[in-house]
């Protein structure tokens, strides 16, 4: 998305080069766990030959469908991926619900329809790229070096915000046993729902940030974090004032426990949107390693913490250790990101003019069909 989207003239050998990427990386990681299927058997159990192979054969295809995604996102080809993204959840549940009707659901069933989805989502990718896209070039291998250094940097801030998610959730289950992480489970089940907006903003927000000067960048990230703050408040405030509801009205009484974690959490839900929002700025002004250094810090918060207060306090101590470490996270991502691209700590902290905004933007757009241009006044 950040090469394509800078550099409108490299997108059809970035096609190509994804199908490439994507079946050197998939194919990679398919054989390593063929191969280790063979020399452990256990890790498969009894599930058929086939099965595998078949699974294994639709790594590439998950692998090229978010390397298209970006690349189809990197022009503001937002209903595309949208469209692509939701034919998996809907061919699985509609053709599963069928076949359960018919009693002929089986786990071969089940996993032949996974991956007649995926391979719809790629055809409504590769479509757009063909026909409404740049098409496919040649295979450019410095191209695919720049691509894969790039994204090696911002993995490693992927993968310590992984961690930030289930790492607590994975010592619970070890310190505390099943039942506290059952709890804790439930009550993460349902924070996470404040991360779908942040991410969604994210996503929408890169293609401008990347062709962004780093003022403007920093000035428009800014605004929209504290949007992005803005409009949590409420949802989050419904989520806390629910929360016995929502764990023990539909998971049962059993679940009780699950109440005071989750109205923990759901402080953390602030810290989530602004290393969200500030590091996706971060990478998209190509300063990926400052992005996964912030991402990195919440995660050594998480482990200290968790170790910390899990074994004397359990699902209780891990929503207290998740919410002060997105906390720590977000202070981490903020600095950095007012450092590297300008601006005060002030210019993070919502105030009376983003309410107005976002009603004003939000009537304007009601009322327009093409996007609307991010703008700061």
């Amino acid at each position: 998305m950040n090469i394509g989207g800078k550099e409108p003239e490299t997108r059809r050998s970035l096609a190509t080069n994804a199908i490439v990427l994507a079946l050197g990386t998939g194919g990679l990681v398919g054989l390593i766990v063929g191969v280790l299927s063979i020399v452990f058997p256990a890790i498969t159990g009894d599930l058929d030959t086939w099965l595998l192979v078949l699974a294994l054969t639709a790594l590439p295809l998950l692998v090229l469908g978010s390397y298209l995604s970006y690349l189809v996102q990197a022009d503001y080809g937002f209903r595309t991926t949208n469209a692509a993204w939701l034919i998996g959840p809907v061919v699985n549940v509609g053709v599963n619900s069928i076949f359960a009707v018919l009693g002929i659901l089986t786990v071969h069933t089940a996993v032949l329809t996974w991956f007649g989805g995926q391979i719809l989502k790629m055809l409504v990718l590769a479509q757009h790229v063909m026909l409404r896209g740049v098409g496919f070039g040649r295979f450019d291998p410095r191209l695919a070096w720049r691509s894969l250094v790039f994204g090696l940097k911002s993995h490693v801030g992927q993968v310590a915000m992984l961690g930030n998610y289930r790492l607590d959730q994975w010592i619970l289950g070890a310190i505390a046993g099943t039942t506290e992480l059952g709890l804790y489970s439930v009550a993460v089940s349902w924070a996470e729902t404040l991360f779908f907006l942040p991410t969604s903003i994210g996503t929408v927000q890169r293609p401008h940030l990347v062709r962004a000067t780093r003022e403007d960048a920093a000035a428009v990230a800014a605004r929209v974090c504290r949007v992005g703050l803005l409009l949590t408040v409420p949802l989050a405030f419904g989520l806390f004032i629910a929360a016995p509801e929502l764990c023990t009205t539909v998971f049962g009484n059993d679940f009780s426990g699950s109440v005071t974690p989750l109205r923990i959490l759901v402080f953390g839900g602030f810290g989530i949107v602004v290393m969200k929002q500030l590091s996706n700025a971060l990478v998209a002004q190509r300063l990926p390693l400052r992005a996964s250094a912030g991402l990195g810090i919440a995660l050594f918060a998480t482990i200290l913490l968790d170790a910390t207060l899990i074994p004397f306090y359990g699902a209780i101590g891990a929503s207290i250790a998740s919410t002060v470490a997105y906390t720590v996270g977000a202070v981490a991502v903020g600095t950095l990101f007012l450092r590297e691209l300008g601006g005060r700590p002030s210019d993070l902290v919502p105030r009376p003019g983003d309410a107005t905004f976002v009603w004003a933007a939000t009537r304007r757009q009601l009322g327009r069909r093409e996007p609307a241009e991010l703008t700061v006044e």
